[in-house]
């Protein structure tokens, strides 16, 4: 299987999933009035197809024991396990998340989710895992928080008038960090005891387990959706095709990212690449400023708030890679 053989490649492809963590979104934007419970079963199966295509290509192209048929059946049952309940918990916290984006706005929702999922994740991750420098692990962490806060604070810069937060969509998106942050500590579990998985069959197991919860959830949402009226299943096979094509394309531009993320995790340890990674809400930043225009007229404190956000999201980068250096 591919896997870096030196750290300069393998924060190259960290990035690159923070790049794609923080640009699915753009596909759901692409579609008009359309329901985020539907538009997710495409999602789902999106991200679960294009990790079996990396594992069957990447994963397995040099053969022997680390392939992915291989290493599927070496592999402890129980690591299988913790890799696709990951996968079932991250997909939960997903979907809350856009709930409480719906609810209270994205200023509010990403500071609360991401920054909660941000320090709990490497946290518990770097317990399992202890690699790479924990003081300056740490200071990279509060200054990638830090970043988030600073989206949060961009956006709501931008909005006009005194509006009250729905304590509701507070306490959706404290339950999304929390869970959000939970996936990455069963993920490390499974890549690091007893017979381990390759990134490659952590990715499928993971992917898997949350397309399998859209079976078990989704239906439940449309129901009773957190945001918003009922849902009839009918409305899915009514869709444009171009919606669905979007849903899976969306899928496999998260999974490319979570498979990266997971391969560069092989060299510098789960804690270092799930940190860079959760810095996504910078890029979802980026597309909203240069493609969506959502800061035009922006007043100076949006902008500045931006720059700043950037700067600490660089600054945090830097510490991250002194950590492992270190």
């Amino acid at each position: 299987m591919f896997v870096p053989s030196t750290f300069a490649v393998a924060l190259l492809m960290t990035v690159l999933s923070t790049i794609c963590w923080g640009s699915f979104a753009n596909t759901f934007k692409g579609t008009r009035n359309y329901r985020f419970e539907l538009y997710y079963w495409d999602y789902g199966l999106g991200i679960f197809l294009i990790s079996v295509v990396l594992a069957l290509t990447m994963g397995s192209h040099a053969g022997g024991p680390t392939a992915f048929f291989a290493n599927l059946h070496s592999a402890d049952p129980l690591n299988l396990f913790y890799a696709a309940l990951g996968g079932f918990i991250f997909n939960i916290a997903n979907v809350l998340l856009i709930a409480g984006i719906e609810i209270v706005g994205l200023a509010i929702a990403f500071p609360i989710s991401i920054g909660i999922a941000l320090v709990e994740g490497v946290v518990m991750s770097y317990a399992l895992q202890p690699r790479g420098n924990l003081t300056l692990l740490s200071c990279g962490v509060l200054m990638a928080l830090i970043a988030v806060i600073l989206v949060g604070k961009a956006y709501g810069a931008l909005r006009s008038g005194e509006s009250k937060v729905s304590r509701r969509g507070v306490i959706v998106c404290v339950i999304s960090g929390l869970l959000m942050g939970i996936f990455a500590p069963f993920v490390t579990r499974a890549m690091t005891h007893g017979n381990t998985l390759t990134p490659y069959t952590t990715a499928v197991f993971l992917t898997l387990g949350a397309f399998l919860c859209c079976f078990v959830f989704n239906p439940i949402l449309m129901r009773k959706p957190i945001v918003g009226t009922p849902v009839a299943a009918g409305d899915y096979f009514r869709a444009p095709m171009s919606y669905h094509a979007l849903g899976m394309l969306g899928g496999a531009i998260w999974g490319l990212g979570t498979v990266f993320n997971f391969v560069a995790a092989s060299l510098v340890g789960v804690a270092i690449s799930y940190a860079i990674g959760q810095a996504s809400p910078m890029v979802a930043c980026l597309w909203g400023v240069f493609v969506w225009k959502e800061f035009r007229g922006a007043n100076a404190r949006a902008k500045g708030y931006l720059t700043a956000m950037f700067a600490a999201y660089v600054f945090a980068l830097i510490l991250i890679a002194r950590a492992y250096a270190a």
